[in-house]
């Protein structure tokens, strides 16, 4: 049964998670030379069109349609067929399962976006569109369905992923590795200057991005008397530790507190 209350709230946290993709755009591009600042921008800005166009031809039926051997989902949902207004029981069975789609578009939309930040500079726009969308096919849709899907594997041993822990950021992460290692240094590194252009763009961006971030916690409700301020509270925490010198909260385990420390402000990273 449609909840009306629940159905607000993703509404809201899918527009906060679509938001975040251009916010990573701006974070990127102020970081790079002012020459590149319109096509790294544009790296993200175009997943959104390109992975909703693949996630609701096939890249949702393949994440969350029907297990095959809790590796991958099947075709069932293919070009959203079958995929309406109605609740799901297993997925969404408070909210349209249309908008449950939605919600995981966003999550599919920006974890290719988050790869660019290692190849920015040095890849051919047309590459880039053929790498992400094979990358959302092969990579992404398969790790999904382990973890959220029914009946995938990782699912079934009782996986909990926070706001995409293990199919968001540690696919993006070992990818960006392995693309940066692949393609190498940038030509004249070291020698050529190749500081930030526009770092308050990249201020902007990390803000937004922080503040999007938030709701991807908050949407474990079910968890919310035990797991959700914790995590809450350490999300909120650490994307504000740049900023304070002294002491900051890195994380709370079973009601405990971990403390670490650092000397001065800063708004991006020095080498």
């Amino acid at each position: 049964m449609i909840n009306s209350g629940d159905t607000a709230w993703v509404l809201i946290s899918t527009a906060l998670v679509i938001l975040m993709t251009p916010a990573l755009g701006f974070f990127y591009a102020g970081m790079v030379r002012k020459k590149n600042i319109l096509s790294t921008l544009m790296l993200s800005v175009v997943m959104l069109a390109l992975i909703t166009v693949q996630w609701m031809l096939y890249g949702y039926s393949l994440s969350f349609g029907t297990d095959h051997a809790g590796i991958i989902g099947g075709l069932n949902w293919l070009g959203l067929n079958g995929v309406g207004a109605t609740v799901h029981e297993g997925y969404a069975p408070t909210i349209p399962h249309l908008l449950f789609m939605f919600f995981q578009l966003a999550f599919a939309v920006i974890t290719p976006a988050l790869i660019t930040g290692a190849f920015v500079e040095r890849i051919k726009f047309p590459s880039f569109l053929l790498f992400s969308l094979l990358w959302a096919t092969f990579i992404y849709a398969p790790v999904a369905h382990w973890v959220w899907g029914i009946g995938g594997w990782l699912r079934a041993m009782g996986a909990l992923d926070f706001a995409g822990g293990i199919v968001v950021h540690i696919t993006a992460g070992i990818s960006a590795l392995a693309v940066a290692l692949v393609i190498g240094k940038r030509k004249g590194y070291g020698k050529t200057p190749m500081e930030p252009s526009n770092i308050p763009l990249t201020v902007l961006g990390a803000f937004l991005c922080g503040l999007d971030g938030l709701d991807l916690t908050e949407d474990l409700l079910y968890l919310l008397a035990r797991l959700l301020f914790p995590q809450l509270l350490q999300q909120t925490l650490q994307g504000h530790r740049p900023l304070l010198p002294g002491c900051y909260l890195t994380g709370c385990i079973n009601d405990r507190a971990f403390w670490a420390f650092q000397r001065e402000p800063l708004l991006v990273w020095r080498q």
